[in-house]
């Protein structure tokens, strides 16, 4: 009998040891460098493989050449209202013209989701809107802002502002993604021209809380967002024309941060997301990698969290939510993560955390 209790004993612990120096092992594939001290950034866009466009949300735009470490500032005519969640937020580099997502300053403590564009000249940048979410609110809450591009379109996530069921207003732009081309025009093949006349015609899709990670994949050229829930309810899905992802009639799982229940977690007739997080990471930044440096994570989601502060791969191609794989690949390393991209030519994944720039690289 204490022979088997012994032998028993000896199996747990050996399996213990094993799954540590499993995890050990695997933590040692993967290099995190820290690049640079920064002040809240909020998004990126590799202008070339040396260089990298960086936003902080004070509204500092800064270009950062990766070979010489050298920081160039640069100057631009935004009328930024920083307020609680708010400032300037995304931007994207796409031939010659650098797109930018920002709280606007609307006057009487009011702003909005604006989009501007402009071209670096010397050291500063001439900005001109070419989106404005209507109406401006007064609030400091949920902006979404994550701006992705294919082709000649724009798609960028309208955040709610903490208005909830304005989500549901087709006749305002808080709570959607829109679709317009990146010289502000609309698409004649929005919603509002087909089959939604009473969408505002640059809402391409509706029912979203706070999307802060948004993705063109390069494998099936859909668009893949993610999106805060409230208290649970993160999720991870794609951008369908002209459906609703139900907020604030849906719950995605999650409830009221009072504890109230806010709806089901899904029901036929809204768009149903890949991948739900109950309770909530705190989801933010995505990408759906495709690279040298990790070539075996091709077509897969990788994800961002502030709150938890991990990366997460998604193996979800074909598959159904409980099917959907999920592997931690590190988790409190370099603290929140706001942003997320991928190195040009080399696969090499860049960070945003609340203080800095980090580099991970294969050991």
């Amino acid at each position: 009998m204490n022979y088997k209790i012994y032998l028993n004993s000896f199996k747990f612990f050996l399996i213990i040891i094993i799954l540590f120096c499993f995890k050990v092992s695997y933590a040692t594939e993967i290099n995190l460098k820290k690049i640079i001290e920064l002040d809240s950034p909020w998004g990126s866009s590799f202008i070339n493989l040396n260089e990298i466009v960086i936003t902080e949300k004070s509204g500092n735009i800064k270009i950062l050449n990766l070979k010489s470490n050298k920081v160039e500032n640069i100057n631009h005519n935004l009328d930024i209202l920083v307020d609680g969640q708010g400032g300037l937020l995304d931007i994207i580099y796409h031939k010659d013209i650098f797109y930018v997502s920002y709280s606007e300053n609307r006057k009487q403590g009011k702003s909005s989701t604006s989009i501007a564009r402009g071209q670096l000249k010397g050291n500063y940048i001439e900005f001109d809107n070419i989106f404005r979410a209507e109406p401006p609110i007064n609030s400091g809450y949920h902006f979404g802002s994550r701006l992705g591009i294919y082709e000649n379109y724009l798609f960028a996530s309208v955040g709610e502002r903490g208005e909830g069921m304005i989500a549901q207003d087709t006749k305002k732009h808080p709570g959607s993604i829109i679709r317009i081309y990146t010289d502000g025009s609309i698409p004649d093949d929005n919603p509002h021209f087909l089959n939604k006349k009473d969408w505002l015609p640059e809402i391409y899709q509706i029912g979203v809380r706070n999307p802060q990670g948004m993705s063109i994949s390069s494998f099936d050229n859909k668009i893949y967002i993610s999106n805060h829930g409230a208290k649970g309810g993160d999720w991870f899905g794609e951008v369908k024309k002209g459906e609703n992802y139900g907020w604030k009639i849906l719950g995605w799982g999650g409830t009221n941060y009072t504890g109230t229940k806010i709806g089901p977690k899904w029901k036929p007739g809204f768009t149903k997301a890949i991948k739900y997080w109950v309770p909530s990471i705190a989801v933010s930044a995505i990408t759906i990698y495709k690279g040298k440096e990790f070539k075996e994570w091709d077509n897969h989601a990788l994800v961002t969290s502030l709150k938890d502060m991990s990366l997460r791969k998604l193996d979800f191609k074909d598959k159904s939510e409980k099917d959907v794989g999920e592997e931690v690949i590190f988790k409190n390393k370099i603290g929140r993560i706001r942003d997320i991209q991928i190195q040009p030519d080399t696969g090499k994944l860049f960070f945003l955390s609340s203080n800095g720039l980090w580099k991970m690289e294969k050991k």
